[in-house]
């Protein structure tokens, strides 16, 4: 093993985290996770590990090893909700147990239909269709779909709808007319309305189901159950996305749902605040690899996310991992900036973590001789609110709307840190290519990434572009154009 991986493998932190594995040109052949980094990924590079273990495709992956990066995180089931996003990222070969949600139920309701029926499916399209799901339980979602039936009065798949003289339409033909106890001759718009109040029932379901199967993930994790965890934190991802989706819909519809005030108003109560907090921000500190850290704020507006006003700030004032003194930066320089800007803080801030990390934002805001906002902390261990003054912590029902809306702000933060990771380690993934190539000391790979940007760009480049870099010519130009596109 090269020295320097070596030293890599020696200095290796023992905490959680998320391990990627890349070959000699620097692709990511796999990505894992780990409860101590230190021990898991040094167990890659024991002596004679390959020739010891019996299935060929691992023995290939161990032998194709050639260096790694860590992400280091918080907790257990953090670091398996990223290693699920890494790998949908990369989807790297030797990665096949992560799944989408094609093998799991979705709810697909055509509205292109006159009369749109309520269907089971696997596979989601581009159409314009609303999907829920998926669903891990199938016997509880048809439970549901058919309690809705008698509910609301909609067309399931096995339906058969007939039109009459009148315009009407008949939906039953048999017995559930009666045992469904609604109305069965109705026009195509009164329908309508049927499915979506069924439709905003099921959208609430999936939130409750979404609960559920977080609770269950985070159990499995918690118990070591990774291959239980792993699958349930597909089905969390993908129903994440539907819901999101689910969103996107209700933007382009004018009428509102009313549960975002709802939660604001209970969020008002609960904490006591003179008003509802219209627009919430939130700071999460995030470690990359163990060598900086990097912190991602998010912004609410009216219980929504506003991506306009999302920041991502990487740590200038030391170099280390100290979560504090970055919490005290990165508050210090968003209000900072507001306050020279003459612009209004928001409503209320959330930071999440305990007494430290909320002592230090509030160190800020004295720094900047600015009066603070409403402040509170979120601690993740029991969803716990955090004050920064002499009030006794706050624990709320879980189910209350307005934790539930503070818990969708804190996971958005970690979410928008995350993707920061990501983008800050791949780019860092594909610049470390060029650490292979012999010849190329930091002057000449400066100079390399200021003309081309990055390495994807670079690798574009005809070898007569490279030559034009001060330092390079046409003989080392070929010989770098010809590395960084091998044989096939």
């Amino acid at each position: 093993m090269p020295v320097n991986l070596k030293e890599k493998v020696r200095a290796l932190p023992d905490r959680p985290g998320v391990y990627l594995m890349k070959d000699r040109l620097g692709r990511i052949i796999y990505v894992g996770k780990a409860r101590s980094l230190k021990k898991r990924v040094s167990s890659y590079f024991q002596r004679g590990r390959a020739r010891s273990i019996a299935q060929p495709k691992i023995r290939a992956l161990i032998e194709l090893i050639a260096d790694f990066d860590i992400i280091e995180v918080k907790s257990e089931p953090e670091a398996l909700l990223l290693e699920g996003r890494l790998i949908k990222q990369w989807r790297p070969r030797y990665n096949t147990d992560f799944t989408d949600d094609k093998r799991f139920l979705l709810v697909r309701v055509d509205l292109g239909e006159e009369l749109p029926r309520f269907r089971l499916t696997r596979l989601r399209k581009e159409d314009r269709s609303r999907y829920f799901g998926p669903f891990a339980h199938s016997g509880l979602l048809r439970k549901t779909l058919a309690q809705m039936r008698r509910q609301f009065g909609i067309l399931l798949a096995d339906a058969s709808p007939q039109r009459q003289a009148d315009g009407t339409w008949r939906l039953y033909d048999d017995v559930r007319e009666e045992l469904y106890g609604t109305e069965n001759a109705v026009t195509a718009e009164a329908y309508r309305q049927r499915v979506d109040a069924a439709c905003a029932f099921l959208e609430g379901k999936s939130r409750e189901w979404l609960e559920t199967l977080r609770t269950e993930m985070a159990t499995a994790a918690g118990r070591q159950e990774f291959e239980k965890a792993a699958e349930l934190r597909d089905v969390v991802f993908a129903l994440e996305e539907t819901l999101r989706k689910t969103r996107h819909f209700e933007r382009a519809d004018p009428t509102r749902p009313a549960g975002d005030a709802e939660a604001l108003a209970s969020l008002q109560e609960a904490l006591h605040l003179s008003g509802p907090p219209r627009t919430m921000e939130c700071f999460d500190i995030s470690h990359i690899s163990g060598t900086f850290v990097v912190a991602s704020m998010v912004h609410f507006a009216d219980g929504r996310p506003d991506k306009n006003n999302y920041r991502r700030f990487q740590i200038r004032s030391f170099i280390g991992n100290d979560d504090f003194r970055a919490m005290e930066e990165v508050v210090g320089r968003r209000y900072g900036r507001l306050a020279r800007e003459r612009k209004p803080f928001p409503d209320l801030v959330v930071i999440d973590g305990g007494r430290g990390q909320i002592g230090a934002a509030l160190k800020a805001f004295v720094g900047l001789d600015a009066m603070p906002p409403p402040l509170i902390g979120l601690a993740k261990q029991h969803e716990t609110i955090i004050f920064p003054d002499e009030r006794a912590p706050l624990n709320l029902p879980l189910n209350h709307p307005g934790l539930n809306l503070l818990q969708r702000l804190r996971d958005e933060a970690h979410r928008f840190a995350n993707t920061y990771n990501a983008d800050l380690r791949s780019k860092k993934i594909r610049e470390s290519i060029l650490d292979d190539f012999a010849g190329l000391g930091p002057v000449r790979r400066a100079a390399l990434l200021e003309r081309f940007g990055d390495i994807d760009r670079l690798r574009a480049a005809s070898a007569a572009e490279i030559a034009e870099v001060e330092g390079f010519g046409g003989k080392l130009a070929a010989e770098l154009h010809a590395f960084l596109h091998p044989p096939a």
